[in-house]
């Protein structure tokens, strides 16, 4: 397989761009239930006691995101192979994922260890499955590497198709029920998979090619400066996005007084954010990824911060809200995944991009377990509780929410800053 060095100004093809990404929307079709809907149907449905079902939660997470970089060793080997090897052990773990997945919503009646046992088993089996593909096919794409405005093409086709089976994955449960989405699981994954082997060995036609890729180093991914800063940056930025993320059905329940507006709600933010991925391409190709992602930052704290002077009454304008800050998402969703791409290939890791990816996937599911960590305690201790009217307990989620996140994106936004000084290329278009 061939591995970019220039794409110069080539151009992605839109059906090379949706064969690769399409991957992306079955598997933000199965991250969704299993993190919203899952935990509410087995304490309700399925009967499971709560202790027992977050320690369950916690132990599968917590394993999941300990493996990540493990699985993105064995993407590199598998990439080193070419693609082939790599389609056919996409293709096992799909099977794998889509099984497990069925399976999560048909625990033995009774409840109890055998209940348990069942969710932690299925739950693995889905759950890693998806972590190995998910690594897989963000170092199949980042392969190819290339200038500025072509590695956030490439990540926008994945995100966008992300945003996508987001949108899918909240309303097709209640449609058509879990079985009917197991169903409906499994045929856009075999879609997906035949795309993605469409694509095979093809890679950008330009006079700056170089013979197939093989890690260029072994050095650890965290011996690399520049990747020590993204990092940094991508995971304070992260954590501001779950915190919002975390609390906002408080915040829509318990502040406005409109839990009925949540679905809405969703669906303007990141409906926005995929119209909005056309608008950050355009921005890259003027001004280059870093400024760009700065600028997506500030737009969402300028949008962000009147959240702690809304209440009850200001569903409108918290629509808005969600509106302007999903415009702005598009620029967290393809542009650090970019500029990943190009500190892989300016430190000469070409090859060896799934070490990368598989701690950068660890530390996204990590900013999820810092948010509830950080944000929950906090409000408990500013004596908010789910479900109270007391007006000081409501100021203290009100600033929680609207509040923390602008402070951590500012935070971060000054990291970037700073980083830029020490990687001059990041500002490249």
């Amino acid at each position: 397989m061939a591995t970019v060095t220039d794409t110069g100004a080539a151009a992605l093809p839109w059906r090379t761009g949706l064969a690769y990404g399409g991957l992306a929307l079955p598997l933000a079709f199965v991250s969704l239930p299993l993190y919203v809907s899952l935990p509410h149907h087995y304490a309700t449905v399925a009967g499971a006691p709560l202790a027992g079902l977050g320690a369950v939660l916690l132990a599968t997470r917590a394993l999941d995101a300990v493996l990540d970089p493990a699985f993105g060793r064995m993407a590199d080997r598998l990439l080193a192979q070419g693609t082939w090897p790599a389609w056919k052990m996409a293709s096992l773990c799909c099977v794998l994922m889509a099984l497990g997945f069925a399976a999560l919503w048909h625990p033995p009646q009774g409840g109890g260890a055998a209940m348990l046992g069942w969710l932690a088993g299925s739950l693995l089996a889905c759950t890693l499955a998806y972590s190995a593909v998910s690594i897989l096919h963000q170092a199949w794409g980042t392969r190819w590497g290339g200038v500025a405005g072509w590695r956030a093409r490439v990540a926008a086709w994945r995100e966008g198709a992300a945003l996508a089976g987001v949108v899918l994955a909240s309303v097709l449960p209640v449609w058509l029920g879990f079985d009917g989405t197991s169903v409906l699981l499994a045929l856009a994954l075999a879609a997906a998979l035949a795309g993605l082997r469409r694509i095979g060995d093809w890679h950008p036609t330009t006079p700056a090619t170089a013979p197939a890729a093989v890690p260029t180093s072994d050095a650890s991914p965290w011996a690399d400066a520049g990747f020590r800063r993204l990092l940094a940056v991508f995971m304070l930025n992260g954590v501001a996005g779950a915190i919002a993320a975390t609390l906002l059905p408080f915040f829509v329940a318990d502040r406005l007084h409109a839990p009925a507006l949540q679905p809405l709600l969703l669906l303007c933010y990141f409906g926005a954010a995929a119209v909005g991925l056309p608008l950050w391409m355009r921005a890259v190709a003027r001004w280059g990824l870093a400024p760009s992602w700065r600028m997506g930052m500030l737009a969402s704290v300028l949008a962000f911060s009147i959240t702690p002077w809304l209440g009850q009454g200001d569903g409108l304008a918290f629509a808005a809200v969600c509106l302007a800050c999903g415009l702005a998402l598009g620029a967290d969703l393809a542009l650090p995944g970019a500029l990943l791409t190009g500190v892989i290939h300016e430190s000469g890791a070409g090859g060896g991009e799934g070490r990368y990816l598989g701690w950068w996937a660890c530390a996204t599911k990590l900013n999820l377990a810092l948010a509830a960590g950080l944000a929950l305690p906090l409000l408990a201790l500013a004596g908010y509780r789910s479900g109270s009217t007391d007006p000081a307990g409501l100021q203290a989620l009100a600033w929680a929410y609207g509040g923390l996140p602008c402070l951590l994106k500012l935070s971060a936004l000054a990291l970037l800053r700073r980083a830029e000084r020490h990687h001059p290329s990041w500002r490249l278009v």
